[in-house]
């Protein structure tokens, strides 16, 4: 039997974009528009793609720009957790949200990953390789070295049965997370109360084997820098040709 496809969301949205300056001055990251639309739109479109009905979307920085910005979408519509008051970092953000995104396991997407898919769509791909009975989270992978955007040392190493471990301290791992996973609500369980990072319960969920990597199709563009911008840009324009 085929598994159905998550129906609820994620998407990271609330952060500061910092290394985003100046355009940050004036605007939330992700309203920060490549190739003529928002990298938020960007994202919720390709869970529209995947069939989502419902997603939760954080806001803090320049949150009513956000809030106005999504009112009126219909596919998916969006619900607003609001982080106005203390921003919760990657991990909290989604134990704060948890109410809204059921007790099944959902996309989490951050506002600012976007990429140009292969014959398939990778969110499909996603929810086609997600096993809840071995694992708390499926991550999407990209090649350290090729992504656009991207000159970090990577974040993982994967065995082949696709289960992964985070990079050592000082060396360089061959993938980097690409920002969209499949997470189910039991990765959550026990978590820290306030902020933290989602790199935490990664990590717990490594050491009992119930982390997962999938390697991403096509061509992954991480959008940090008003420098990346430009270079997501062109590629997109090249991959249309």
């Amino acid at each position: 039997m085929t598994k159905p496809p998550p129906k609820s969301a994620m998407v990271l949205a609330a952060g500061l974009g910092t290394r985003m300056r100046p355009l940050t001055g004036t605007m939330p990251k992700p309203l920060v528009k490549v190739a003529g639309r928002a990298l938020l739109d960007h994202v919720l479109d390709r869970l529209s793609d995947a069939g989502v009905e419902r997603t939760v979307v954080n806001v803090h920085h320049f949150a009513e720009q956000i809030i106005a910005h999504v009112a009126a979408r219909k596919r998916p519509r969006v619900v607003i957790s609001d982080e106005r008051g203390m921003l919760l970092d990657t991990g909290g953000g989604v134990v704060k949200a948890l109410p809204e995104l059921g007790n099944t396991p959902f996309y989490h997407l951050n506002a600012d990953t976007i990429w140009i898919d292969g014959v398939k769509p990778n969110l499909a791909r996603l929810a086609e390789a997600f096993d809840p009975q071995s694992m708390d989270a499926l991550l999407l992978l990209a090649p350290t070295a090729g992504s656009i955007g991207y000159d970090g040392r990577g974040d993982f190493t994967m065995a082949a049965d696709g289960r992964l471990q985070a990079r050592p301290e000082r060396d360089v791992a061959p993938f980097v997370y690409a920002g969209a996973a499949i997470l189910a609500p039991a990765l959550f369980a026990d978590a820290p109360k306030g902020g933290f990072s989602l790199i935490k319960l990664f990590g717990r969920a490594a050491a009992t084997g119930r982390l997962s990597g999938l390697r991403l199709e096509g061509l992954w563009m991480h959008v940090g820098t008003p420098e990346a911008v430009a270079a997501a840009e062109t590629a997109i324009r090249d991959s249309t040709r």
